[in-house]
């Protein structure tokens, strides 16, 4: 039976292949994507979902929009990293599909109130707003999630937009708090990981070499994207963030972590936004995730090409 995921998100190139990867995998039943502020405002994170959908030729899934700031904080985007579209590279269009009416988080809510405890997993890609709103507003639900796997934080790597933060805790700290503090079993997938899934030209042309929609666009949106990795980083591609999320619910073997104890930091003068990961347990807290660390980057590049060729 395919496995019942919801993914929250705010697209973002990486997001893009991250949606494209769930939908052509036959294991992952995407019950609904909710879009979230992040990348880029609201707006744009619901109208690209719908365009990725499109472009993957699945306009019957439901997309909706959550919420367009963070908690309690003013939004922080990254269009200097995704442009100003969040979609820079390709050839945008406005989505025929239409935008769900209900908001994301009433979604979010009935969805895991109607379907059996235990049967939904929540892949976060972007800033936890949305699922720390649900979480808040209908207590309920809490126990009925059975996993997060989210992209966020860092913890040898570090930060990405602080010295300390990485973008996705950073925009929301306190929508992580609460996730992060819910009990809900956590996998994160933070730039530890990430940044060891780097693209490479010799991919990038393979995909483009396809001829078809989708490797066409996933060539353009990373010939975009990996420009500001390249620059920042010195790297030699650009990493899959949150592609690595959904290959981590197909292949969690070429996975490796430790089952840790996180909490977020929300008042440091200059480290709000860290995911303080208790890598060596030295605090005596229990541990409240599994903190991926490694990745086996060849087998996560082969499944996701063979699972784009089939789109």
């Amino acid at each position: 039976m395919a496995r019942k995921i919801i993914i929250d998100t705010d697209p973002g190139q990486d997001d893009a292949v991250a949606i494209l990867l769930a939908l052509a995998s036959p294991e992952l039943d995407v019950l609904g994507i909710t879009a979230v502020a992040g990348n880029v405002p609201l707006d744009l994170t619901a109208r690209n979902a719908r365009i990725v959908c499109e472009i993957a030729g699945r306009p019957e899934v439901r997309v909706y929009a959550g919420c367009d700031r963070p908690m309690v904080r003013k939004l922080v985007t990254a269009e200097y990293v995704h442009g100003k579209s969040g979609l820079d590279g390709i050839e945008l269009f406005e989505p025929g599909m239409p935008l769900q009416p209900d908001h994301a988080v009433d979604f979010l809510i009935d969805t895991l109130r109607r379907e059996a405890p235990g049967t939904v997993t929540l892949c976060p890609l972007g800033p936890l707003t949305n699922i720390a709103t649900a979480f808040e507003r209908a207590p309920d639900i809490v126990n009925r999630v059975a996993e997060i796997v989210l992209m966020g934080g860092a913890y040898f790597e570090v930060g990405n937009v602080t010295p300390a933060a990485e973008f996705n805790i950073y925009v929301d700290p306190e929508a992580a708090d609460i996730v992060f503090s819910a009990g809900v079993p956590i996998v994160v997938v933070p730039l530890d990981v990430t940044h060891k899934a780097l693209t490479s030209r010799a991919w990038v042309e393979r995909l483009r070499a396809m001829g078809t929609s989708v490797g066409n666009a996933v060539a353009g949106l990373t010939d975009f994207f990996e420009r500001f990795d390249m620059a920042k980083y010195g790297s030699q591609g650009a990493p899959l963030h949150d592609a690595c999320v959904i290959g981590y619910l197909l292949k969690p073997e070429l996975f490796t972590g430790r089952h840790v104890n996180v909490m977020i930091e929300t008042k440091g003068e200059f480290t709000v936004g860290m995911t303080v990961a208790d890598w060596w347990r030295v605090t005596g807290r229990e541990p409240n995730a599994m903190f991926l660390g490694g990745i086996d980057r060849d087998g996560f590049f082969e499944i996701l090409t063979e699972r784009l060729a089939r789109l």
